[in-house]
């Protein structure tokens, strides 16, 4: 089985930048399944956009959408070499995927995406707002405005933003999926402004569900635990890093992997019935709290 080869531990290895570089980890996030093939048919001719598509939880989305035969917009802040990547492994194996470059936290930027998005594909499908920002703090105090700032403006502002964007586009059928977090259920002591923006995000997911419903247009969240992606080495302490993961049932962190597939579902008419609602991916986390 996969499972045996997920690391339980990491080396206390940090990154001095957000929101991280995926190609600079070690040990690599796992992204896709090497028994998956490509090609198969649940989102067949869709266009899906990814926000923070161009690593972890975002890179293991757009795979696996353009497995399902999607094709996918990819929108990343400054990491070109994980978005080139990206790219690289959903054509080679028979996928079309657009990377476009960018701040989503920047109205007029979300705006500018989704029309290249539009000349591109003609369509929006799906809308996947991932991108995200967090600090470690471990007091209240020092969370300066700066920081205070910076993580709504990406995590929430950024997300509004895209929906905003996307809303003329968005047809009967329609799927929109925010990522959320447990912290936005369960709290965390040194993550305080991100899980801030996570509990706005819920509840966004929640209103904006109901908003939308009259349109059949579906709105979803899916609140991963802690998963190994480029924003862990590049915002938590080192000396926090090495046992990151170990409080979950499993003694272990997620990988991007694991949680893709809960994206996959949502943005398919699988989840025909299902809006407002989140998809908790924690490896059971919530048992052991």
């Amino acid at each position: 089985m996969i499972e045996k080869t997920f690391p339980k531990s990491f080396p206390n290895i940090t990154q001095n930048q957000q929101p991280g570089m995926e190609e600079e980890m070690n040990p690599q996030p796992i992204f896709q399944h090497d028994e998956y093939s490509f090609n198969s048919e649940r989102l067949k001719d869709r266009v899906a956009i990814i926000t923070g598509g161009d690593s972890g939880i975002g890179r293991a989305v757009a795979v696996s959408y353009a497995r399902e035969g999607a094709k996918v917009a990819i929108i990343y802040l400054n990491e070109d070499d994980d978005a080139s990547k990206t790219k690289k492994i959903i054509e080679d194996n028979g996928g079309i995927c657009l990377i476009i470059r960018g701040d989503v936290g920047d109205e007029a930027f979300c705006s500018s995406a989704i029309s290249t998005v539009i000349s591109s594909f003609s369509k929006i499908d799906i809308l996947v707002c991932n991108s995200a920002e967090q600090h470690y703090s471990k007091n209240i105090e020092d969370i300066t405005y700066d920081q205070l700032h910076k993580t709504f403006r990406t995590n929430v502002y950024g997300t509004f933003f895209m929906i905003k964007a996307s809303m003329p586009y968005l047809k009967e059928g329609a799927s929109i999926i925010i990522t959320t977090s447990i912290t936005a259920y369960q709290g965390n002591e040194t993550l305080i402004d991100y899980s801030s923006t996570k509990g706005a995000l819920t509840s966004l997911t929640r209103s904006l569900a109901v908003n939308l419903a009259p349109k059949l247009i579906r709105v979803n969240a899916v609140a991963p635990g802690p998963i190994w992606t480029p924003l862990i080495p590049s915002s938590l302490p080192a000396e926090e890093i090495q046992s990151f993961g170990s409080k979950t049932a499993f003694k272990r962190a997620g990988q991007p992997v694991e949680v893709a597939e809960a994206y996959v579902f949502l943005a398919s008419q699988g989840a025909s019935f299902i809006t407002g609602e989140t998809i908790h991916v924690n490896g059971g986390e919530f048992v052991t709290s």
